[in-house]
């Protein structure tokens, strides 16, 4: 009786356990990418307002946009 119960306790199904961990590191990594966008997205917009100012303005070069920045 003593090593059917052994039997029992050591076969465990692991495949519920995994698929949950890599649902967690998916929705980890989901999570940064979004914190990421929210960080960053502020100073990539003010980059490229600058970048299209002095476009417009032409002193970026001797190049003469017509186009708006938006």
């Amino acid at each position: 009786m003593l090593e059917f119960m052994r039997k029992i306790t050591s076969r465990r199904d692991e495949d519920g356990a995994s698929a949950v961990e890599y649902g967690l590191l998916v929705a980890g990594i989901a999570a940064l990418i979004v914190a990421i966008v929210f960080v960053f997205g502020g100073v990539i917009k003010d980059v490229f307002s600058k970048t299209c100012g002095k476009v417009s303005s032409g002193t970026a070069g001797s190049y003469s946009s017509t186009a708006s920045c938006g």
